[in-house]
């Protein structure tokens, strides 16, 4: 077990685990001051690809990206998503997860689960590569949005999913849209730590998807918090660079070319 990974375990139930998406070296090298884990997620399909969901990302664009955010990361845990189709089997997850982990030199994999993979995740951490579970409302496997954990039948089997993931090998788990109560009972039942993205405060930790949380993906769910909006800020730079080469303001002074 590598020292991120100890690290980030001894956290739990002492001070909240802080966590954001990146898919590039510049947004990484800002993250990486702050957040204890980087996530390279699949929602690059959403935002920097326009796709209506994360299910046509490749294994080969989820790489290009990791290997940019790698080179920005310093201190942080790198996880990287496995995008769908690429652990239809646990011959071809532990081949997918040894080469992200080769080309990336990532911290972890994450993993959605679908109630059934837990032998992927044990087969994966089998082979010396960290997993994050995903539980609760799981894009690569629900179509429809749906709250989790809306009744008692629901939480326990929740529960039981959670408990099958950490003890498959996961050293965290990601908890995404599941009601307050479960999230609580899943985060106080479990050993590892729980990253919440719309499951209440009662998650040892959140994350939240960049893009969304600073105004560029036009996203935003109840439960995220847009704490800038950035893409007014960008318009309005844009628009002043524009003006100003129209009107022959820029560039100004030295013409650097020809030294005068």
């Amino acid at each position: 077990m590598s020292k991120k990974i100890k690290r980030l375990l001894s956290k739990k139930g002492k001070s909240k685990i802080v966590s954001l998406t990146a898919y590039s070296k510049s947004f990484a090298k800002i993250l990486d001051k702050y957040c204890d884990i980087i996530l390279v997620g699949d929602s690059m399909a959403n935002v920097l690809y326009g796709m209506k969901n994360t299910h046509q990302i490749t294994l080969e664009n989820i790489i290009q990206h990791s290997i940019s955010v790698r080179e920005g990361v310093k201190k942080s845990l790198l996880v990287v998503d496995m995008p769908k189709g690429s652990y239809k089997n646990s011959n071809q997850a532990r081949k997918n997860a040894k080469l992200i982990k080769k080309k990336t030199k990532c911290d972890a994999v994450k993993i959605e689960s679908n109630n059934k993979n837990f032998k992927i995740i044990r087969e994966i951490s089998k082979a010396k590569i960290p997993v994050m579970g995903h539980i609760g409302f799981t894009p690569q496997f629900k179509k429809k949005f749906k709250i989790q954990g809306g009744n008692a039948k629901e939480v326990k089997r929740l529960i039981k999913e959670a408990i099958s993931i950490q003890n498959a090998g996961a050293f965290s788990i990601v908890l995404e849209c599941i009601t307050p109560m479960a999230a609580k009972l899943i985060t106080n039942l479990l050993r590892i730590p729980t990253i919440g993205i719309g499951s209440s405060i009662n998650c040892d930790g959140q994350i939240l998807v960049t893009d969304d949380m600073i105004g560029l993906s036009g996203f935003y769910p109840k439960f995220v918090k847009k704490y800038i909006n950035l893409n007014t800020v960008i318009e309005k730079a844009v628009k002043k660079y524009s003006k100003e080469v129209k009107n022959k303001r820029f560039p100004r002074g030295r013409n650097f070319l020809n030294g005068k």
